[in-house]
């Protein structure tokens, strides 16, 4: 992985992945790079993932999210910290990495997320 932090995804809580999948695929012909059943599932969005986040995967909230990835997500965290963010989530294991939810002092959801 690269060193230097890659804004590599946008999340998007939904209710329904299975549904979402569709309605982004007829909308905008986004494909899908892979699904975890009504978890998650990932849309190539010509160049940035687009996360579909079911229920059980919603780590935010309710609310999208930019998702940033970085070699070592604790590093991370405590530089939103001392830049003036706060955190929502502490880093936690995912199914799929360690991840955290913050926010910019404006009040925006980040996900930052790396290597499990």
């Amino acid at each position: 992985m690269n060193d230097k932090p890659q804004l590599r995804q946008v999340q998007h809580p939904v209710a329904d992945v299975g549904a979402a999948v569709e309605f982004y695929a007829a909308a905008f012909g986004f494909t899908e790079k892979f699904t975890d059943g009504d978890r998650y599932a990932a849309l190539d969005a010509g160049g940035i993932t687009l996360a579909l986040a079911g229920p059980a995967e919603d780590v935010t909230g309710g609310v999208p999210a930019a998702s940033i990835k970085v070699p070592d997500v604790a590093v991370a965290v405590d530089a939103v910290v001392r830049a003036g963010g706060v955190v929502v989530r502490p880093a936690e294991r995912g199914s799929h990495e360690t991840r955290a939810v913050v926010r910019d002092p404006w009040g925006n959801a980040l996900i930052v997320y790396g290597p499990a």
